[in-house]
């Protein structure tokens, strides 16, 4: 016979998602160990419409009779299988039925709450939910305790995201009441990092088991929790635990990104806005993902999708500089040198990083990744090389592949390991650079002020290695020359472009005529940037020599090394980031290949990796999902550039409709004054050192680079 009802224990695995929101996550954590009351679930394959089979009855009432035997009345919940999900949770919308005890009464319940799907009060919150359809449910069946006190706590404010503490309330007596909104609670907080009580004394002896179970709670189900819990007999139980849906980043079904949502930090683009220029689809943030999450620190995001651009979270980085060093003015000096300091007027939220998650979680990993990168250090030219051949070898395996399930073995055994490993090594290279531009300014300024340690800075160019990043630009030069070939230029640069991150943006290798319509565009420009290059390393080497002359032989080379070293670390910096947009390109191959295999071709690059992973091995059902990405990818593309800083919850289609909006920074809990009227004078940082008079050209989007002219200034974003 088959099993149409399953104990929470013995639910395995692949049936959790066939009992539903509530039923696989009771399942869940009552398999972990949690103290959940005993039940079991109905499967949907137990029903005929809404009416119990006879065979699935007969299974019901032989769960019921061992757990009658210690003389309890039951609970009947639903448990939808769109139910307690991270888009909507659907809580009190479908029926629970309580205090059941005959045979009768329960089955009543069970047809009750089953036939609620089809409420009217379900349907309008599925449609405000950009929902279609009915929703399949599974039936929970639970022992009812005998509550003394029952609450709700949530793991973070549910307005404004704060993680500072975690708020609850409660009542006497069973919850019904209170999550129905009918009786007046009592509240409660309990303070981060430690779990400190405030609140009434008669949920003192409890408030410390509850502060732990619901941090794991929080760690093991991955985001801020709604949790309900009660006291019965002066043991503390876990009723329920499903995801805060106002503080949830990502709702997959239309693929909206919007990290704000998470808590109320305040987020950044500077110095990583230059990564991905424009909105990004689900398969470039999806890839991006397994490199940025490796840099999470507990359960806070290190970094953010808002409307499909990345972010840095500041108010983290702020929080650990904090703990680190102290001293505010150390902090600002070192984070404001290399991301930079917010707009006047903008708070930086900050919040208690656990020094116990740091040791045990964070330094471990740091450690472990300082030794590969010290070991990928070693060799960078070998292992550049090695990345430049070995993509030759992927895009031919892909181009010949004849059965779709290879592709994702290809992804997650040989091309996601190297990926991880190149990025690694630029991480590496960064931190070097950082810390030696950093040492040299405070040497050079003390030598000769900042301004000039300032200009020297921004004008050191030269040694042995080429630039990457200018090589695509000076290699049409050469190839002009007749120095290199086509098919050598395509080779070293056919795989950079300016929104080079992007798995869905064509590469020049990928198009015929790209060469030809870049030798005709760029017909004078190519041998201006080569002069300029030359010309920019003679004013760097003029402004060395001068400074060179004035301090003994030996002090000088001590400084002529160090500015040595950080060409070079430069330089290895570009070259390495160059292979990585080598890698990427591959990651293209493998999903234009997969989504010729599907019949999806382009649309592929609305799925996720491991969604494709799926469609690949015949579940196609991450493709109804395709539709409606590709509009909302299409709305964020339309977007105007976002603010590179934002605090608090940001909906950035109410921002750009503001037509007195501020570019520069938004901030939701003390809305920063508007920037005062300068005449049309626009402030901003050189890109390069010295002063010259000409006409200046604003270009807010990579694809608008062509309208810059020779002679002309760039004004741009980063």
């Amino acid at each position: 016979m088959t099993e149409m009802v399953r104990t929470f224990d013995e639910l395995e695995t692949e049936q959790l998602p066939l009992a539903g929101g509530k039923g696989g996550t009771l399942a869940r954590l009552y398999q972990a160990g949690y103290p959940v009351p005993d039940g079991f679930v109905i499967l949907p394959d137990a029903f005929a419409g809404d009416e119990l089979t006879a065979s699935a009855w007969s299974q019901v009432l032989a769960h019921l009779q061992p757990m009658r035997t210690r003389g309890i009345a039951f609970a009947v919940r639903s448990s939808a299988l769109s139910e307690d999900s991270a888009s909507a949770s659907f809580a009190g919308e479908f029926e629970t039925v309580l205090g059941v005890h005959s045979d009768e009464m329960i089955r009543t319940a069970i047809h009750t709450v089953r036939r609620s799907r089809h409420s009217e009060r379900v349907r309008v919150y599925t449609k405000a939910k950009g929902r279609d359809g009915e929703h399949d449910m599974a039936v929970v069946v639970q022992e009812l305790l005998r509550a003394d006190i029952s609450g709700v706590l949530f793991t973070a404010d549910p307005v404004s995201g704060s993680r500072t503490r975690m708020m609850g309330n409660y009542i006497y007596g069973l919850g019904d009441e209170l999550v129905s909104g009918e009786a007046e609670p009592y509240t409660f907080t309990l303070e981060r990092p430690k779990g400190r009580y405030d609140g009434p004394a008669a949920l003192a002896n409890v408030a410390r088991k509850l502060y732990k179970m619901a941090s794991r709670l929080e760690k093991n189900l991955g985001n801020p929790q709604d949790i309900e819990w009660c006291i019965a007999d002066g043991k503390l139980f876990l009723l329920q635990s499903r995801p805060i849906t106002t503080l949830i980043a990502h709702d997959p079904t239309i693929g909206e990104w919007n990290c704000t949502l998470t808590g109320d930090y305040l987020w950044t683009s500077m110095m990583i806005g230059e990564i991905f220029p424009n909105a990004i689809t689900p398969s470039t943030w999806s890839v991006w993902k397994v490199l940025l999450d490796n840099m999470s620190f507990g359960d806070t995001p290190t970094f953010g999708n808002i409307a499909g651009r990345l972010y840095l979270n500041y108010s983290l980085t702020y929080s650990l500089a904090e703990k680190l060093m102290g001293s505010e003015e150390k902090i600002e000096k070192f984070i404001g040198d290399s991301i930079g300091m917010p707009p006047d007027g903008v708070e930086i939220p900050t919040f208690p990083s656990p020094m116990k998650a740091f040791i045990f979680q964070v330094i471990p990993r740091e450690v472990r990744n300082a030794l590969k990168k010290a070991r990928l250090k070693k060799d960078v030219t070998g292992t550049l090389s090695s990345v430049e051949s070995q993509c030759q070898v992927w895009r031919q395996q892909i181009r010949e592949m004849g059965e779709p399930r290879e592709l994702i073995p290809l992804w997650r055994e040989e091309i996601k390991p190297l990926f991880s490993e190149v990025h690694l090594l630029q991480d590496g290279l960064n931190e070097d650079l950082e810390g030696q531009r950093r040492k040299l300014k405070n040497v050079l300024t003390e030598l000769v002020g900042e301004r000039t340690a300032n200009r020297l800075l921004t004008t050191i160019s030269g040694g042995s290695w080429e630039l990457t990043s200018l090589g695509p630009l000076l290699g049409l030069s050469k190839l002009r020359r007749g120095e290199i070939g086509r098919q050598e230029y395509l080779g070293r640069y056919g795989h950079r472009t300016a929104n080079e991150n992007e798995l869905a943006e064509p590469r020049p290798y990928e198009d015929p005529g790209w060469l030809d319509r870049q030798l005709d565009t760029l017909a004078s420009s190519t041998a201006e940037v080569a002069d300029l290059v030359q010309r920019r390393g003679g004013e760097f080497e003029a402004a060395w020599r001068s400074i060179e002359q004035q301090m003994p032989t030996k002090k000088a080379q001590a400084y002529r090394h160090r500015i040595d070293q950080f060409i070079q670390t430069n330089a290895a910096r570009e070259a390495t980031r160059s292979e990585l947009t080598r890698i990427v390109g591959v990651i293209r191959d493998l999903f234009l290949r997969a989504g010729q295999f599907a019949g999806l071709e382009d649309d592929a690059f609305y799925l996720t990796i491991d969604e494709l992973a799926q469609v690949l091995t015949g579940d196609r059902s991450p493709v109804a999902y395709i539709s409606a990405r590709r509009e909302t990818h299409r709305k964020y593309r339309a977007l105007p550039p976002l603010p590179p800083w934002i605090r608090g919850r940001f909906d950035p289609f109410q921002w750009a409709a503001d037509p007195a909006r501020r570019m520069d920074v938004f901030d939701a809990s003390a809305p920063v004054s508007p920037v005062a009227d300068t005449g049309g004078l626009v402030k901003g940082h050189p890109g390069s050192a010295g002063r010259v008079e000409g006409i200046v050209r604003r270009i807010d989007d990579p694809a608008q680079s062509e309208q810059l002219k020779p002679g002309e200034i760039l004004v741009t974003s980063t």
